[in-house]
């Protein structure tokens, strides 16, 4: 699956901001890609307080991306070239300015308008310090008091991200029954699922109390308070949305698929979210996270698939997306073409996510080999975590800078056959040696890497679904055969080392001698015989 992030794939009217008609535009480009279909990030009419995950109608398009009638044309020619569509939807909070909300604020304490948000009296003799301590995972508390309809200081409500995205209060079976009718709009309409954003969220603890580290989802940008996050009546959610998922299915044969945001702290938690009964797929970010490292990477491997894929359920690879640094700077690149040792272990790790077994997110850009934009200015930036805390660290503007199509000068074909036109955030110079034009004519970069990789993926019978066994390696290095007879061996150094496979390699992140595997590199061979060397010591996972 391919993460578009919508207003930065493709723009088709000119105004420096992708949209809806522009990633119809690049379906060609993606099938050519070869990926089996793309995740849309929100394209719904919202503020904008942050791009687009404060919704304020979850049945209809902003103007700025386009209308309903072009999302139907997306989807018809998405189905066309047989690539699927999954939309993100946002339940676990709303946008300030949806109806709801307004209307809360309108209302008076204890409404039921109210009763569909966590609206709370304040602590203090006059209701001045919030209800309880916890803070927003955007910087500062997570609660912001408001001015009731007569003038006087009010109650509080809860906001886990920014005031301009009020939680939703599960607890509130009109919220479920919203939700179910948001479901079916778009199910109605030929999507083929749904992205889940934040869906280790919905319910908070019943009694909202203080929590002993209040401000660790600040400090960690991850949904870390227990308090607030991963409670068990979540499941209940997820159960109710795959019934109606099948109910569909049941209709035409063909699947629904729920793929879940979800960060909790182990393994083993994470497998709870994708029993037969819930999620189809969850993200396993622990991959993304784990530092450039061999220990570090058999060790989250190892763990999903004892605790996930242990359980008969798919994991989800993911090595970028639109909140994370993108993995040729994460990786070492912190300068700006992104051409040294962070590109190299980039390309080795997409071919290691590729030999997995489970389900692998790309997200766009990836395949061209961008590094994170580091100097954007101040004055450009529009991420609420810069807003609120003035500070640059973990800001996600840098990853989420327009595409390079073609040419050699900003927007580089992103908007409309115009050259006069500022993208909504700056390109820099060196996106031209990535534009798409180029990366299609280099047989040896990123895009043809992936493109080859994808092809293998689909027509090799041991890549996807399947076993994975350890292989003895050297150390820094890690070696696994996938089903019968496909090795994956990956150098986390820098010196070369033995390859564990004589003979060339069927696909390799670089050059690769035949008997050697370089540093920084990932290749794959197919061996008749991958018995005698496998490492006991992990057993075998499945």
């Amino acid at each position: 699956m391919y993460q578009v992030y919508v207003r930065s794939f493709l723009d088709s009217t000119g105004d420096g901001i992708g949209d809806l008609a522009g990633v119809r535009a690049g379906l060609p480009y993606l099938k050519k890609l070869g990926v089996d279909g793309i995740w849309l990030s929100p394209f719904y009419p919202s503020p904008q307080h942050d791009h687009g995950y404060d919704v304020a109608d979850y049945c209809d398009v902003d103007p700025v991306f386009g209308d309903l009638a072009e999302f139907d044309r997306l989807v018809t020619g998405a189905r066309r070239l047989g690539i699927k569509v999954l939309l993100d939807i946002v339940p676990n909070h709303c946008s300030s300015e949806h109806p709801w909300f307004c209307e809360a604020l309108a209302a008076a304490p204890g409404s039921a308008a109210r009763a569909r948000f966590h609206f709370a009296e304040g602590r203090g003799p006059h209701g001045e310090e919030p209800p309880n301590n916890w803070h927003a995972m955007f910087g500062g508390p997570a609660w912001t008091r408001v001015t009731e309809p007569d003038g006087s200081p009010g109650q509080w409500y809860l906001h886990m991200f920014t005031p301009e995205q009020p939680d939703l209060n599960w607890r509130n079976p009109e919220v479920g029954a919203h939700f179910d009718h948001v479901l079916r709009f778009w199910l109605d309409r030929g999507v083929d699922g749904f992205r889940i954003d934040v869906a280790a969220g919905l319910f908070k603890h019943p009694e909202l109390p203080d929590s002993p580290d209040p401000e660790a989802d600040a400090r960690t940008r991850d949904s870390v308070n227990p308090l607030a996050w991963n409670q068990p009546e979540v499941h209940d959610v997820w159960r109710h949305w795959r019934s109606v998922c099948e109910e569909y299915t049941a209709r035409d044969g063909q699947e629904r698929l729920l793929v879940g945001e979800v960060s909790v702290p182990t393994a083993r938690e994470h497998a709870l979210y994708v029993r037969p009964d819930e999620l189809h797929q969850a993200f396993f970010f622990d991959l993304l996270g784990a530092p450039w490292d061999a220990d570090q990477f058999r060790k989250v491997i190892s763990e999903a698939m004892q605790d996930i894929a242990g359980t008969g359920s798919t994991v989800t690879w993911v090595l970028n997306n639109h909140d994370q640094v993108r993995t040729v700077t994460r990786y070492g690149d912190h300068g700006t073409e992104g051409s040294g040792l962070g590109t190299a272990r980039a390309r080795a790790a997409a071919l290691l996510m590729l030999a997995l077994p489970g389900a692998a997110y790309l997200y766009q850009g990836e395949e061209l080999g961008l590094a994170e934009v580091l100097d954007l200015p101040d004055e450009v930036l529009t991420d609420p975590i810069f807003r609120r805390t003035g500070s640059r660290a973990r800001i996600r503007d840098g990853c989420r800078v327009p595409l390079p199509w073609s040419g050699h000068a900003s927007p580089f074909g992103f908007s409309a056959d115009a050259v006069d036109v500022k993208p909504w955030l700056p390109q820099p110079d060196w996106f031209a040696e990535h534009a798409t034009d180029r990366a299609l004519a280099d047989t040896s970069s990123f895009w043809h890497l992936y493109r080859d990789g994808l092809q293998l993926r689909h027509s090799l019978p041991q890549l996807g679904e399947g076993t994975l066994r350890w292989l003895e390696s050297a150390p820094g290095v890690l070696s696994f055969a996938r089903g019968d007879g496909l090795v994956c061996a990956v150098n986390f150094g820098t010196a070369p080392v033995p390859a564990p496979v004589s003979g060339a390699p069927l696909l390799a992140s670089g050059s690769c001698p035949a008997g050697l595997l370089p540093g920084s590199t990932a290749a794959w061979w197919i061996s008749d015989d991958t018995s005698h060397n496998t490492d006991d010591s992990m057993g075998l996972s499945r």
